[in-house]
């Protein structure tokens, strides 16, 4: 038998007992019709936490996303610019070209996934007749693909004013908000404050099985409501879905997902290998990356199939559970030469050290058996 570290995503949590009460016990009425009391409960609460007007409750956060573009880039052929790195270009299959009739283009993301303002500035386009309008800004926090960082407050508020003085709308993917606000030790209304429209993501680190909200203007929200409707997300007794939604706002413990991620960053940092690093400095929330040198001859694949393997030298030493099970730890291949750890409400201390106990035997092992060419 084998212990599994499922360290892949926030997303593969389940849902609590508190949570599955709440579904069992939520009132119920037809949401299409407006009639659900736990899905209006829960979409007054989450536009009165983000300082908005109204909210709408989806399946997803893609579809959050693609209603917010939908209804921002009314016009087809309209041009929404987002980050190169960002989910909205790299994992939503171009819903934007393909639903919405929107042409996505890009700017390059920093490595805190932040973009030059200057750049953005010169890429707006409207006044020639031969050229997309440019209708909608969309950024991402925290941001996945940059190892979940924080967007700084002030860079968030120069681009809303920027946005402003071109009266064109600030979408904000806020799938993993809550993370940035626990981070910033700031309420996320304030995070926000400047940002048109905002999704939220419950089943990523606030661990309810399914749900997003998109937050707007009464007008804004009217109009997502449509779209809701036509992308088939018009749910109705969907308090079943909303009510875990509730429990996990008022449940929610990023900090310590923070805390075990920052600790298991130090470790990786402090085995000191040429093949492996992390950064550590610029460790906000709970993703964790490990880079590995381009001058390995390893890859991410590689090290994810190793990390999937038992040996019997693991078991004969303290890479074990106290049952004498072997260790194994599920994370994500990003690219080449990037995996992706991310920390969650189920990686408790015991399950957080025995990752890093089969962490660091494999990236020792590996780092001796195929060294860094020089």
């Amino acid at each position: 038998m084998a212990f599994i570290v499922d360290l892949r995503s926030d997303t593969v949590t389940k849902p609590t007992k508190s949570m599955l009460h709440a579904m069992v016990n939520s009132a119920l009425g037809d949401d299409v019709f407006g009639e659900d009391p736990t899905v209006n409960a829960l979409e007054s609460k989450v536009a009165t936490l983000l300082g908005k007007q109204a909210a709408l409750f989806v399946p997803s956060g893609t579809m959050a996303n693609l209603i917010a573009i939908m209804v921002h880039c009314n016009k087809r052929g309209s041009e929404a610019i987002v980050g190169s790195l960002s989910h909205i270009f790299k994992y939503e299959q171009g819903g934007a070209s393909h639903v919405a009739g929107v042409l996505l283009s890009t700017i390059q993301n920093k490595p805190d996934g932040t973009f030059d303002l200057q750049e953005l500035e010169s890429k707006i386009r409207g006044s020639d007749i031969h050229e997309a309008i440019t209708s909608l800004i969309a950024i991402e926090n925290t941001h996945n693909v940059c190892g979940g960082k924080v967007l700084p407050l002030q860079w968030i508020d120069d681009l809303a004013e920027l946005c402003k003085k071109h009266s064109i709308p600030l979408h904000m993917d806020g799938a993993r908000l809550l993370n940035a606000s626990t981070y910033l030790e700031v309420p996320p209304e304030r995070i926000v404050r400047g940002c048109d429209s905002v999704s939220l993501c419950f089943s990523k680190g606030l661990s309810a099985p399914v749900g997003s909200v998109l937050v707007g203007s009464y007008h804004f929200i009217k109009q997502a409501r449509r779209a809701r409707k036509m992308l088939g997300g018009g749910m109705r007794q969907a308090g079943v879905l909303a009510a875990p939604c509730a429990v996990a706002l008022d449940d929610a413990a990023l900090a310590l997902d923070h805390r075990r991620a920052r600790v298991l960053a130090e470790v990786v940092h402090g085995l000191f290998l040429k093949t492996f690093s992390v950064d550590v400095e610029g460790q906000h929330t709970n993703i964790v990356l490990v880079r590995i040198s381009e001058n390995s001859p390893l890859n991410a694949d590689q090290v994810l199939q190793r990390l999937a393997q038992i040996c019997l030298a693991e078991t004969q030493g303290s890479c074990k559970t106290t049952n004498d099970e072997g260790v194994i730890v599920k994370a994500i291949c990003f690219n080449e030469k990037t995996l992706r750890f991310t920390l969650h409400r189920e990686i408790q201390d015991e399950e957080l050290w025995l990752a890093i106990m089969k962490i660091t035997y494999v990236f020792k092992e590996l780092d001796a058996a195929h060294p860094v060419k020089s």
